[in-house]
């Protein structure tokens, strides 16, 4: 008999951290540094470089399992990311390929009598505010790598900047929305995000985000970009839905709830300006990801 958490701890763990240390070593960091990040003895750094411990090939050959080691890699070394931060997302994927996924499979390999059960062995799935919150975060640089990535996206960013949001699922206020701060700005053509997700920094779009859901929206996240007749036009004809408010943001319950009033599946919201507002489009999806595929898509 042998537990998914096994699998684990023996195939998946020791397979991350060595993946982990000999990016961190690719990256030019000491033996020392490595073992201070990754909490483990300069021996042990020594011998997953020097492949003396075994690896799975299937959890080495996963891209999601290869993306996040290259992700905490990068910010471990960079110091953009804590060792917290970086525990928790790989947590967050070992809930993911537990749950008929990769651990599940290689779980199912090594007992075969437990096929036809599902692999669902998700055993562990503590819904904490830690592991919520920093879900939240990890989606949200997912969000933020499409915007970094798609050119010309620069193009898209009004005169007060945009902001990719996304919200805890309970969120009732601004401190349970998680943005950029600083918001995203235009520099020299380029799509320039300032530093790393936090939370309680937007109000403008979280703002609007969280009117939204008081109103019927099973959105989580949202993004601004620039008003203009044909980028409405262009996500009408993509499929989605709009709706136009009033740019009154004194009472922007108020006016986002009687424009989902008239247009309940709306996942774009806009306004056409006023007197010393700028006009903008929200776009509005279920995580941080989708409303920025939405925007690339218009370009």
């Amino acid at each position: 008999m042998r537990f998914a958490e096994e699998i684990v701890v023996e195939e998946f763990l020791p397979t991350v951290r060595s993946m982990l240390a000999e990016d961190l070593r690719d990256r030019g960091l000491t033996q020392s540094e490595v073992a201070d990040l990754l909490g483990i003895s300069q021996s042990a750094v020594s011998k997953y470089a020097n492949g003396e411990v075994e690896r799975n090939e299937r959890v080495l050959a996963d891209e999601r399992v290869r993306n996040l080691v290259a992700r905490l890699g990068e910010g471990l070394a960079e110091g953009t990311m804590s060792r917290v931060e970086a525990l928790v997302e790989i947590e967050i994927l070992i809930r993911r390929l537990e749950d008929r996924d990769l651990v599940a499979e290689i779980h199912e390999a090594e007992m075969p009598e437990l096929a036809g059960h599902g692999g669902d062995f998700n055993v562990h799935d503590p819904e904490g505010d830690l592991r919520t919150t920093e879900r939240v975060r990890s989606s949200l640089r997912r969000g933020l790598t499409i915007v970094e990535s798609t050119s010309g996206f620069s193009s898209l960013i009004p005169a007060v900047g945009s902001n990719l949001c996304e919200c805890t699922p309970d969120a009732d206020g601004i401190d349970d929305v998680a943005g950029v701060p600083g918001r995203i700005f235009d520099v020299k053509g380029q799509a320039t995000i300032p530093s790393e997700p936090e939370f309680g920094v937007s109000e403008h779009v979280a703002s609007l985000l969280l009117a939204a859901r008081r109103h019927g929206s099973d959105a989580r996240a949202a993004l601004n970009v620039r008003y203009s007749p044909d980028i409405v036009a262009a996500l009408e004809e993509l499929g989605h839905a709009t709706a136009e408010f009033e740019a009154e943001y004194d009472d922007l319950d108020a006016v986002v709830g009687a424009a989902l009033a008239e247009t309940p599946d709306a996942a774009v919201l806009y306004h056409t300006g006023g007197y010393g507002i700028e006009p903008i489009v929200y776009l509005l999806g279920e995580d941080a990801e989708e409303v920025a595929v939405m925007a690339r898509e218009l370009l």
